[in-house]
């Protein structure tokens, strides 16, 4: 098994997106790239942290790749929005991939060029970061789509992703997701 560390604005998104993907063993919900020790949500809110909202994904690279990883990573949020995701503002909503080798690096960089620069005409404005301090997120925000799928949030911004997902990659999706 293998680990990548996205950020993608909300981390109840882009967790509800990439848990129904076959080869992807698990998914959590985290904080990453800041500068507070611990941190909690409440600090991770004030965006006063540095942390962004990240999800640590754990998956079989024999069953999916990495390259497949990031192309559904480009496709399931706006990587050309700066700090911001629909409705959610702040720097714990940047677009980055946490990266832990030169290898990781360099696919990511391969998949900027050839995927996310061809599905959006503006710059692709994602960071590329090395691997920093992992901080799990809080009980509740584990596997939450999956348990609050009904709540307006959920229905109104996370749905309409996975249903994109469904759309365009269902070859890639788990089956008891289809």
């Amino acid at each position: 098994m293998k680990k990548i560390t996205l950020g993608g604005g909300c981390f109840w998104c882009t967790e509800a997106v990439f848990q129904r993907l076959k080869g992807v063993q698990h998914v959590e919900s985290g904080y990453m790239g800041g500068h507070v020790l611990n941190p909690t949500y409440k600090d991770i809110c004030t965006g006063a942290s540095g942390h962004a909202e990240i999800i640590q994904i754990t998956y079989d690279p024999e069953v999916i790749s990495l390259e497949q990883l990031f192309e559904i990573f480009w496709t399931s949020h706006d990587p050309t929005s700066l700090n911001r995701q629909g409705a959610d503002k702040g720097t714990q909503y940047r677009s980055v991939i946490f990266y832990a080798d030169e290898n990781e690096k360099s696919i990511a960089e391969k998949s900027i060029k050839d995927v996310a620069n061809q599905l959006f005409s503006d710059p692709i404005v994602t960071e590329l970061a090395p691997l920093t301090t992992y901080y799990p997120g809080e009980k509740y925000h584990q596997n939450y789509y999956n348990g609050q799928s009904s709540k307006p949030y959920c229905h109104v911004v996370i749905t309409p992703k996975v249903g994109k997902l469904k759309k365009s990659f269902a070859h890639l999706m788990k089956e008891e997701y289809l």
